[in-house]
């Protein structure tokens, strides 16, 4: 197949090896097709157009970007046999949210850390943050689906990313990790992240000089804007890792020497990375009484508000951005101090709180869409601290979230991504054959209905059908997608039932909060719980004082069955294919089955409670009965899950967010509901004394 483009446009280069690639192993040839990439700025950024005659396909795109959609469009119906016959009837793409990215907490270095540092997922990935093959393949596959924004989080990046003239002691040589065995003791605040102990007994897993570091990184935001991707540095505020104790640092965050760190970290950023399109803020942790009566909103003026002032002097048309997030701060604070911004200013909103897979329309952004103008957006960190483990694909939740966003006018765009997980390397499955592949290239199809739809949210179901088919040719892939959409099923269902707003008080793969929180959550935690503000879910004891309204929790339970119920039934035909990929087809095959017991789990432990909460109002022995017969189903079901975890999966694995996850010993918890079903009192639950969690997002006028 001849291509024809511009071959000092990074993007139509990437555009014409994807199209090459796909036309060597097509099942349909086209190589008589000429394809043509050319950019037409008419059509507007990102935007692309098709058409094709029988000699030739062309691909104009509005920009560099546009033309790398349009070319990988290409290369995907090459791939995926669905060219099609030439017709002269243009097709228009043009993207329904313009900014699409992804929130990594990215574990630079022991003394650097990110929220997610104290965890396996962390620990495992140190190296890979200074693998430019981990960050090539991650930004090409970002670009396939369409993606265009990575934002990297870090608690305080500048020693491991930055020289600084006025504080030269600060950069730090080489990579650390630590070999000291973590806990689940960590505070939820940041503050204890490098503890000596784990100075003590580090390992150098890399040897590179600040300059080194400095190169890799322009390195890795060079290949980004190659694949039409922004790249952003967010922080949390305010730290001083790898920093403390050098150049007359101290941690009193409100002095004029660190005041004056700050500021010159956030300039030379800026400056040593011209490819940098933004910077995020916190007005957040370890600020409390920490800024020697400066106010928040101050402190981050005079430290990022001047740093970029600084930067962008001798560079005033530079685009940049600098993301404030709207969380434990107020906006009339905001827009007073940060009135003198030379750039873009906007702002940041937690969507669903951290729980993206709950329902398509979250309304926690409510009360804050009246504050939002075309001159002061906001964009949606959309949290994922829901699934780790599995792979997910519903292609109706997704649609009808993405649709659900509000328009252009009031948001900037989204990034999508864990606090109590790494999308780096996969270091969950067992026995990996090779090099072990990215969270995104594991969890492909998720990423991939969550980046398309966000570009194109009417782009259809076959579409994803098709790309299913090139993944696992000869499988029934109706069949497949529709066992694994209502294995999926699980997650938003059982999270709008049972409400816990932060990470830290829900993990649904495990029933778990942290431990100095409520721990495992019993029959009792569900009888007395809460369902999700908004979601239309009754919770049990309202649905046993026949209060009107709502979806019931028994409605929700089989709900949770019947879905779990006929992905299972799928299994054995689905089983008896043998594509080429085996391994990972049958790897897909289990996480189904996994999500699908843990799915009748919750069925029957939310109709064991509802037993339950009625034996506690009448004392009717039957309605105790039940109950029991019911949660020892549960316990069925959660030994199946467990040995199906297991079978592919590490256990126990740390998190940070919410401790040690050991699903096969959590056997033990899940048996003593049974216990406590049987020796229940009736007249135990007093609806007085209960509190419910509620939703908290920071959010202040």
């Amino acid at each position: 197949m001849k291509i024809i483009y511009d071959r000092t446009v990074p993007q139509a280069v990437f555009a014409a090896e994807e199209i090459t690639k796909a036309s060597k192993i097509a099942l349909k040839s086209v190589s008589k097709q000429t394809v043509r990439l050319v950019v037409d700025a008419a059509l507007g950024a990102q935007s692309y157009a098709l058409s094709a005659s029988a000699a030739e396909i062309l691909v104009r795109g509005g920009d560099a970007a546009g033309v790398m959609y349009g070319g990988l469009d290409i290369a995907e119906a090459i791939r995926t046999n669905a060219l099609g016959s030439p017709s002269k009837k243009e097709t228009r793409h043009t993207p329904h949210l313009a900014q699409r990215g992804l929130k990594l907490n990215v574990p630079l270095d022991l003394r650097t850390p990110s929220y997610t540092d104290p965890s396996d997922a962390a620990q495992q990935n140190i190296p890979e943050m200074w693998s430019l093959a981990f960050w090539q393949e991650l930004l090409d596959d970002m670009a396939r689906h369409r993606y265009n924004v990575l934002s990297l989080w870090n608690l305080h990046p500048f020693p491991s990313i930055v020289k600084v003239p006025e504080f030269p002691g600060v950069a730090l040589e080489d990579v650390w990790r630590t070999s000291a065995k973590l806990d689940d003791s960590f505070g939820f605040g940041g503050q204890d992240y490098v503890r000596p102990a784990m100075l003590a007994q580090h390992e150098v897993v890399k040897r590179l000089t600040i300059e080194e570091k400095i190169a890799f990184w322009r390195t890795v935001m060079q290949h980004a804007k190659d694949r039409g991707i922004d790249f952003y540095w967010f922080t949390w505020n305010a730290f001083l890792h790898g920093a403390e104790g050098k150049d007359g640092l101290t941690g009193d965050m409100g002095s004029p020497r660190t005041v004056a760190y700050f500021r010159a970290s956030v300039r030379e950023t800026i400056k040593t990375y011209p490819l940098l399109a933004g910077i995020g803020i916190t007005a957040g942790e370890n600020m409390e009484g920490n800024l020697g009566g400066l106010s928040k909103e101050n402190w981050l003026w005079r430290t990022y508000g001047e740093g970029i002032r600084d930067a962008l002097k001798d560079a005033p048309t530079r685009p940049f951005r600098l993301i404030h997030r709207f969380h434990q701060t107020g906006l009339t604070e905001i827009k007073t101090e940060f009135a003198e911004l030379p750039c873009t200013l906007e702002l940041s909103f937690k969507y669903a709180v951290a729980h993206m897979y709950s329902v398509p329309d979250p309304n926690m952004i409510k009360p804050v869409l009246p504050l939002l103008s075309p001159a002061l957006r906001s964009w949606l960190t959309v949290r994922n601290d829901d699934i780790y483990s599995f792979r997910w694909a519903d292609y109706d939740f997704a649609q009808a979230f993405i649709k659900a966003i509000p328009g252009p006018d009031k948001i900037a765009g989204f990034y999508m991504g864990c606090d109590g997980f790494f999308w780096g390397r996969d270091f969950l499955t067992k026995k990996p054959s090779g090099t072990r592949p990215t969270v995104m290239q594991k969890q492909w199809h998720s990423f991939a209905l969550w980046g398309r739809l966000a570009y194109e949210p009417d782009l259809p179901a076959v579409t994803f059908e098709r790309l299913t088919a090139a993944h696992f040719p000869g499988v029934e892939t109706p069949k497949l997608l529709a066992a694994w959409a209502d294995a999926s099923k699980t997650f938003p269902l059982i999270t709008r039932f049972f409400w816990g707003d932060i990470d830290l008080k829900w993990f649904p793969e495990a029933c778990l909060s942290h431990p100095r929180f409520k721990g495992f959550y019993t029959v009792r935690h569900f009888m007395e719980g809460g369902t999700m503000p908004g979601a239309g879910v009754q919770n049990i004891l309202d649905w046993r004082n026949k209060k009107p309204g709502g979806i019931t929790p028994l409605e929700l339970a089989q709900a949770l069955q019947s879905n779990a119920t006929r992905a299972l039934q799928a299994l054995p035909a689905l089983q008896r294919k043998n594509p080429q990929n085996a391994t990972e087809y049958t790897a897909t095959l289990g996480d189904i089955e996994a999500m699908s017991q843990l799915g009748l789990y919750y069925a029957a432990k939310i109709q064991g409670a509802c037993a339950l909460a009625l034996f506690d109002k009448s004392g009717e022995p039957a309605q105790q009965t039940s109950a029991v017969q019911h949660l020892e189903a549960a316990l069925g079901y959660w030994t199946r899950y467990a040995a199906t975890y297991t079978r592919q999966y590490v256990q126990p694995v740390l998190y940070n967010r919410v401790g040690w996850v050991d699903i096969p010993k959590l056997i033990e918890k899940v048996a003593e509901d049974i216990t406590i079903a049987r020796d229940w009192k009736p007249g135990t639950i007093d609806e007085s004394k209960l509190k419910r969690s509620g939703t908290e997002t920071g959010f202040k006028k």
